[in-house]
């Protein structure tokens, strides 16, 4: 797996611990509002609080897995591979339910990190 790889799907995990942070431990944060584009009101709803951490431990455990792939596993470039797609998979699912830029945002570094991986 070459360095390129390596960073970028450093930076997907990131990402999705960030996610993870935001949705589960800093669900009706302000900056939880504007990165989900909801009102502060509607994330004191308590079924939304309830969806956003069930979002949010799901986003740790995909992060979680590419930190394995990449620091632990004997199949790392397969292992990197699978939740790299899982990611932009999720983030497709994403951009036609709900944003388009979500493509971008979540999936474009995932998207590159399986790019580079051929290369």
């Amino acid at each position: 797996m070459s360095s390129l790889t390596f960073i970028l799907s450093l930076v997907v995990a990131a990402e999705h611990l960030y996610i993870m942070y935001l949705e589960t431990f800093a669900t009706t944060s302000k900056r939880t509002a504007r990165t989900f584009n909801l009102s502060e009101v509607a994330l004191e709803n308590g079924n939304v609080q309830v969806l956003f951490k069930n979002k949010g431990v799901y986003n740790g455990l995909i992060a979680i897995a590419l930190l394995y792939g990449l620091f632990l596993s004997h199949q790392q470039t397969e292992m990197v591979a699978i939740f790299l797609i899982f990611v932009i998979i999720v983030a497709l699912y994403g951009s036609l339910t709900s944003s388009k830029s979500i493509l971008l945002k979540q999936g474009g570094p995932a998207i590159l990190a399986l790019i580079s991986l051929f290369f």
